[in-house]
């Protein structure tokens, strides 16, 4: 068992990220880092000017031989792009529940 974090680079990153993107084109889709921490702050230093990513852990029950992802977006928002409340598919639907 190997104590680095291993980051699998999701395209939501890449296609955000032009430092990420280079990364991926030289590297590959997936990058080790020394802990979640250091995987992290590189998630931080490739932000900025519009481009959020974070590192997302993996489920356990994936199986695979990656800790996280590296992704990219709008995360923690319920708001559209025009700055309006998104309804839930409750209240577009009339669905209840």
């Amino acid at each position: 068992m190997t104590d680095e974090y291993r980051v699998a680079i999701k395209p939501s990153a890449w296609q955000r990220s032009r430092t990420v993107g280079e990364w991926v084109n030289r590297e590959g889709a997936r990058r080790g880092f020394a802990s979640k921490a250091l995987a992290r702050e590189w998630a931080r230093a490739c932000s900025g000017h519009g481009v959020h990513l974070w590192v997302q852990d993996a489920p356990d029950r994936e199986g695979r031989p990656i800790d996280g992802y590296l992704v990219g977006g709008a995360r923690g928002t319920d708001r559209a792009a025009d700055g309006t409340r998104q309804q839930s598919l409750a209240e577009r639907t009339d669905n209840p529940g």
